[in-house]
C-alpha cells in the first residue's frame, strides 16, 4: 500500500505517453514522440495538482503527506523535462489537419504556458539561489506557486483545442481531458474552497519560549480536530497582515496526545522568517487556524523494543507518543533526544515525569555543545537493549539520521526497521 500511490502516478504518466505515441504513430516517429512526451507532461501536471490539494483519502497510498509532496515535486520536475522535449520535437502533421483559427490560437497560448511553467517550476525546485547564500523567500515561492493552475488551464486548453488530424483515436483526448479536469478541479479547490472549508478555529492559550524553540498551547473555539499521536497539522494566523505573512499555513507536528477538551500543543523552532517572527506576533486569546491532521508517523504498539531518536525540535511526535502511553503498553522504549544545549530540551522534565509512570520507557538527553555529538557508538551504549533486534523511529535532521544509520550498520547493530517522516513543505 505504501508504494501504490507513486506506482499509480508513474503508470498513469507512462500510459499517457504510450497512448500519445500509439495515436500519432501513423504520422511518423517524431510526431509520435512529440505527442507522447506532451501527453505525459499533461498527466504529470494533472496528478501533481491533485496531490497539492492534500486529499486525505489517498494519503495512506503514499505513506504520508510528506511522501505525497515528494511525488508532487518530482512530477513537476518530470513535467518540465517532458515539456522541453515536446517543444523541441515538432509534430509533422500539417498535411493531415485542417487548420482553424482556434487551433492557431491554442498553439500560441501553448508557448505562453511552456515558458511560464519553466519559470514557476524553476522557482519551486530551487530553494536557494545557486552559488549564493540567498534563499528564496517563502512568500515569493508561495505566491508564484498559485499560478500553476492558471498555466495548467492554458496547457489543458492547448491540448484540447490544437488542430488534430481527422480520424485519430479519441481515447487519447478522453484520457488527457480526464487528468486535465482533475487537476483544474483540485487547483480551484486548493485556492478558493479549502481555505474556508478545512481549517478549524483555535484560540491561543499560552506562548512559552525555550531558546530557539517556542511552545504554543491552543484550545478549540468550536469543533476541535481529531488526531492520532505523531500526526501534524498546518497552522496559520489569520489577519496578521501582509507584512507579517503569518496568514500562510505552515506544518508542525502536534506535540501532545489527544485530550477530551480538544486542546493541543505545538513545538516550533525558529528556522525561517515565518517561525522567527511567530512568537513576537502572538498574544493569548488570539485566533489561529489549524488544518489537519496529516501524516503516518504513528506509534506502533506491536513493536516490543523501540528506539525513539529525536534531533532538536524533532522531539514533538515523541512527546505525543509518550503522553499517549497507557498501562497496557508494556514495550521497552529508549528515547534519546539530541539537542545543542540543555536549554533547548524544553520538555525534558515532562518526559521524565511520564517515564516515571512507565517502567519500560527511558529518557536521555544529549547536549552536543557540552557532551559532544551523538554517535552510533554512544547510542548503542545508551540503549538498555540490543538495537539490532529493535525498531528505530527517527525525527530530526537528515544528517543525524544518516550518520546514526551508517554507524549502526558498520558496527553490526543495524535495527530491524527504521521509520522516519521526511516532511518538507517545499
Amino acid at each position: 500500500m505504501l508504494y501504490s500511490g507513486p506506482a499509480f502516478a508513474a503508470i498513469a504518466v507512462l500510459l499517457g505517453a504510450a497512448l500519445g505515441a500509439q495515436t500519432y504513430a501513423p504520422f511518423g516517429i517524431e510526431s509520435a514522440m512529440s505527442i507522447a512526451v506532451g501527453s505525459a507532461a499533461i498527466v504529470a501536471m494533472g496528478i501533481a495538482l491533485v496531490l497539492s490539494a492534500r486529499p486525505a483519502v489517498i494519503e495512506p497510498f503514499f505513506g504520508g503527506l510528506d511522501r505525497m509532496y515528494a511525488v508532487h515535486k518530482w512530477l513537476g520536475i518530470a513535467a518540465l523535462g517532458l515539456m522541453v522535449l515536446h517543444d523541441q520535437l515538432e509534430p509533422e502533421i500539417e498535411d493531415f489537419v485542417a487548420e482553424t483559427n482556434l487551433g492557431e490560437f491554442a498553439a500560441e497560448v501553448g508557448e505562453i504556458a511552456f515558458y511560464g511553467f519553466i519559470a514557476l517550476i524553476a522557482i519551486s525546485w530551487i530553494k536557494r539561489v545557486p552559488f549564493t547564500n540567498l534563499e528564496l523567500p517563502w512568500p515569493l515561492w508561495r505566491f508564484t506557486h498559485r499560478f500553476m493552475g492558471l498555466l495548467f488551464a492554458i496547457a489543458a486548453f492547448h491540448q484540447l483545442a490544437i488542430d488534430k488530424p481527422e480520424g485519430v483515436d479519441p481515447m487519447l483526448a478522453l484520457y488527457l481531458n480526464t487528468f486535465s479536469l482533475a487537476g483544474l478541479v483540485a487547483w480551484v479547490f486548493t485556492q478558493f474552497i479549502n481555505p474556508f472549508l478545512r481549517p478549524r478555529d483555535y484560540a491561543l492559550d499560552s506562548v512559552t519560549r525555550h531558546g530557539a524553540a517556542t511552545e504554543i498551547a491552543l484550545r478549540p473555539t468550536g469543533r476541535g480536530m481529531r488526531w492520532r499521536p505523531g500526526q501534524f497539522a498546518f497552522v496559520s494566523v489569520p489577519g496578521s497582515g501582509p507584512g507579517a505573512g503569518l496568514d500562510e499555513a505552515h506544518p508542525f507536528t502536534i506535540a501532545s496526545a489527544p485530550r477530551a477538551d480538544g486542546s493541543l500543543h505545538f513545538g516550533i523552532k525558529a528556522l525561517g522568517d515565518w517561525t522567527r517572527s511567530l512568537p513576537d506576533k502572538l498574544v493569548p486569546g488570539q485566533r489561529l487556524r489549524v488544518e489537519g491532521p496529516y501524516g503516518r508517523f504513528l506509534f506502533r504498539r506491536r513493536v516490543p523494543r523501540q528506539v525513539w531518536l529525536a534531533g532538536g525540535i524533532g522531539i514533538t511526535p515523541f512527546l505525543a507518543w509518550a503522553e499517549a502511553l497507557t498501562e497496557a503498553d508494556r514495550q521497552q522504549i529508549a528515547l534519546i533526544w539530541a539537542v545543542n544545549t540543555q536549554d533547548e530540551a524544553f520538555a525534558a522534565d515532562r518526559l521524565q515525569a511520564i517515564a516515571a509512570g512507565h517502567p519500560g520507557l527511558s529518557v536521555q538527553v544529549v547536549a552536543s555543545r557540552t557532551e559532544g555529538r551523538l554517535t552510533a557508538e554512544r547510542l548503542v551504549a545508551m540503549v538498555p537493549f540490543e538495537i539490532a533486534g529493535s525498531e528505530l523511529f527517527f525525527c530530526g535532521p537528515c544528517g543525524l539520521r544518516d550518520g546514526i544509520q551508517n554507524g549502526l550498520k558498520a558496527m553490526g547493530h543495524a535495527p530491524r526497521r527504521v521509520y522516519s517522516e521526511a516532511f518538507e513543505l517545499r
